[in-house]
């Protein structure tokens, strides 16, 4: 049995109701005998937990069908598709009551791995792992089948979310991968003035293999390359090409996750076909492959490759243009376990000179809400010399200081300097509640025991004795600098992230604080805590007032 609605598109969005408790059914969108999208989708009869939508504004003026395939279900299911220029249920967008507030969450569906991070004439592009149609936080192999999402930001804090880039095809979904611009052409794809940007991404189906796709309006449409795959499957579910140019070599560079804990290097002079040099034996991590090299203390004549890992372990080590040496044992950036897949901006101009980062708070669990998950807040990389050799660091972009904005109104600082602190004190104690904060702390090893926030109910810890940073069951060694610690938080709606000694450590956490909670404390135990300095900002929302919704 096959249902059918057949409709002329004369709208921006084909608005469909999705209830969890509802059976999951094929849908299929065809246009001229041709199947232009194909989804699982828990459709609802009747009043739905939300509305989601598909952009079908480029198919304008066109006759579309609608097919649901094989499945027992009344025929009025499809009355209640129907299209509109804003999103049905969009009043509410960006003021959901768990919606992160300046970390990025797309607008409708689940979310997963950043993917095709690259910069181009002024804007970061965002693409990242989405379902559109769901909410669904596991991915089996093909359930749900992932799309690319995509949004623009000129600032790295306000995003405007576009149409997904990238749908299924026949290869299979569209799983995680890398984007580039091919400043010379090499691809042979440019058909204007614009530079081509080209995405590099896997093909998730059995066999996994690597496929292209290009644009040539600055990332807005796409045109997936007619002899793809480009890269056949090397073994198993090979997967997530990150893709970048090595100019002393001439050639386009691609780190590729082949199985168990190996990667694999290739070469390729067009983007269009791939030859293996290497292969990189990562302990411990899997996935998500990220390669970029960074100067050593700012220090542009001494250099260091790093090779990273999708748990948020790294490699230090030299490249060549043909292999990656690590130098020592893995090292680890991220103990948060929550984020996860980090990948770093390309072509970022070199005026800015920055390695910028972004990865999944994978952690998902924002109830009745329709939309799951968020990215972390966009972070620079640094590679510093420490007491024990060099290592990499990471600390928020310094755009972050836009959201403080006290001129906007209602927007406030807390400052202390040269305060010591008893257990039985909070410098808090007249009051500062919220739910949106970046809070900066530099405090001496004293005779206390403990010292920390608790932020709506969560307590963010470090411990004298063991030097253990901790909040949650997340936990990281921080050693104090000449009898120092300096803590960064970042408290989004659903988020805390946490930054030890300018980004040694970083923990980032995804959690639901208590409903009724908006407040914050800082305390100490067993002794006194001598504070240098306590700065505590209210932040703003990054969500522009939006005209969006009915």
């Amino acid at each position: 049995m096959k249902l059918i609605k057949e409709m002329v598109i004369q709208n921006q969005y084909l608005n469909l109701p999705v209830k969890a408790s509802a059976p999951k059914l094929k849908m299929s969108f065809i246009i001229e005998e041709k199947m232009i999208r194909w989804f699982e989708i828990n459709l609802a009869d009747g009043k739905p937990d939300f509305w989601t939508f598909s952009d079908v504004g480029k198919f304008k003026g066109r006759r579309l069908t609608i097919q649901i395939d094989d499945q027992d279900i009344p025929v009025s299911i499809l009355e209640f598709i129907t299209q509109s220029d804003t999103l049905k249920d969009g009043k509410n967008l960006y003021k959901e009551k768990y919606r992160p507030q300046f970390h990025f969450s797309s607008r409708r569906g689940w979310l997963n791995d950043p993917n095709g991070l690259v910069y181009y004439k002024g804007e970061y592009h965002l693409f990242y792992q989405h379902n559109p149609y769901g909410v669904k936080q596991e991915l089996p192999p093909l359930d749900p089948m992932p799309h690319w999402g995509h949004a623009v930001s000129t600032n790295l804090v306000h995003w405007e979310e576009l149409s997904d880039a990238l749908e299924p095809d026949e290869l299979g979904s569209i799983a995680s991968g890398s984007a580039v611009v091919d400043w010379d052409n090499t691809a042979g794809f440019q058909t204007g003035d614009e530079k081509v940007i080209v995405a590099i991404y896997t093909n998730w189906t059995a066999p996994c293999t690597q496929s292209i796709a290009y644009s040539n309006d600055r990332g807005r449409t796409w045109t997936k390359y007619e002899k793809n795959p480009v890269l056949p499957n090397i073994v198993g579910r090979n997967r997530d090409p990150k893709v970048f140019w090595h100019k002393p070599s001439q050639k386009w560079v691609m780190a590729l996750y082949l199985e168990k804990n190996d990667y694999g290097l290739f070469s390729s002079p067009d983007l269009k076909h791939w030859e293996q040099m290497s292969k990189i034996k990562f302990p411990g991590t899997h996935e998500c492959p990220d390669i970029f090299e960074l100067p050593v203390d700012g220090d542009s004549g001494n250099t260091k490759w790093i090779f990273w890992g999708g748990n948020g372990s790294y490699l230090l080590g030299t490249f060549d243009g043909h292999t990656f040496l690590p130098e020592r044992d893995v090292l680890r950036l991220d103990w948060g376990s929550d984020g996860y897949a980090a990948q770093t901006w390309n072509d970022i101009p070199s005026e800015d000179g920055r390695r910028i980062q972004i990865s999944c708070l994978r952690w998902g669990n924002m109830p009745n809400m329709p939309f799951n998950k968020q990215m972390t807040f966009p972070c620079e990389l640094t590679l510093r010399t420490t007491q024990d050799g060099i290592r990499l660091f990471r600390t928020p972009v310094k755009e972050l200081e836009k959201l403080r904005d006290i001129s906007a109104g209602g927007h406030k600082e807390y400052m202390w300097w040269d305060v010591d602190l008893s257990p039985s004190e909070n410098l808090f104690e007249n009051g500062i509640y919220g739910d949106l904060f970046d809070i900066h702390v530099e405090f001496q090893i004293g005779d206390a025991t403990e010292f920390g926030f608790i932020v709506r109910g969560i307590r963010v810890v470090y411990d004298f004795e063991k030097q253990e940073l901790t909040c949650q069951d997340k936990c990281a060694h921080l050693a104090p600098i000449e009898g120092k610690i300096r803590l960064q938080l970042l408290v989004d709606r659903a988020s805390i992230e946490i930054f030890g000694n300018d980004g040694r450590v970083a923990i980032p956490i995804g959690v639901i604080p208590e409903d009724n909670n908006k407040s914050l404390e800082v305390y100490c135990k067993g002794g006194r805590t001598h504070i240098n300095a306590l700065e505590v900002y209210e932040l703003c929302s990054a969500w522009l007032p939006s005209t969006l919704g009915d």
